[in-house]
């Protein structure tokens, strides 16, 4: 079981997912992605195309770095709350895409006959489901930096145990692990709870490291009044008046 926890505390990988379920989510992922393309042309301009290029850059590197959760057990930023919140869901889907395409077929991380899965889990449900919370915490990003921590801990982590539950019901349908569907749920989901908590740190300091400098690139942030607590004089490097 301690194998079955460390592939899965990180990309679902080839033989896990028979071929019916891994092409039936393929397909998924192709039609969600192509959603992500039509609706992200509204969100991109000069200004933040870099930004998104950025994004994909820093989850792609962030992805590559493994921490602890369990004794031989270990996670990585997912990156899909981080990015909505940055980047928008659109473009922000779009951006953990690239990555995991990337990673599967120059990396060998995540299988690619489950790359439909892996972007249907990580770029499409769990970015959905992390910016759907920090939408609906807003109210509280905008009133300074540690509202916006907590919303982007939250979505972080809400981000990743959905995810994970993604992979749970994609086993259930075609799994091939050789394990009973109860005992794999609950470890997938309780071992992607410590993970949450790992991501949700990483992104509350991300986005407050962003927002402080540059507010106006947050996509979260954009259409709301800018708190004070995140605004900073280039000039002194204190709060403006």
């Amino acid at each position: 079981m301690t194998g079955v926890q460390t592939t899965l505390a990180m990309h679902v990988s080839d033989g896990l997912l028979d071929a019916r379920t891994s092409v039936l989510f393929l397909v998924v992922a192709a039609l969600g992605v192509a959603v992500a393309l039509h609706r992200a042309r509204r969100d991109l301009d000069d200004r933040t195309a870099p930004l998104a290029g950025l994004v994909a850059a820093f989850v792609f590197a962030a992805q590559m770095l493994n921490f602890p959760v369990l004794p031989g057990v270990s996670g990585h930023l997912l990156g899909g709350a981080l990015a909505a919140i940055l980047v928008g869901p659109w473009v922000g889907a779009l951006c953990v895409t690239i990555v995991l395409v990337v990673q599967a077929l120059l990396f060998a991380d995540g299988g690619v006959t489950a790359l439909g899965a892996n972007i249907t889990n990580m770029a499409l449900v769990g970015t959905a489901a992390g910016f759907l919370v920090a939408l609906a915490l807003r109210p509280l990003a905008v009133r300074g930096k540690g509202g916006l921590a907590a919303a982007a801990f939250l979505s972080a982590l809400v981000n990743t145990v959905i995810a994970s539950g993604g992979f749970v019901l994609e086993y259930g349908i075609g799994g091939q692990g050789g394990v009973a569907f109860g005992t794999v749920a609950a470890a997938i989901i309780g071992v992607h709870v410590l993970i949450g908590l790992g991501e949700g740190v990483i992104t509350a300091v991300t986005v407050t490291s962003v927002a402080a400098v540059r507010p106006d690139l947050v996509h979260l942030l954009r259409g709301t009044a800018r708190p004070l607590e995140l605004r900073t004089s280039p000039l002194t490097g204190g709060n403006r008046a």
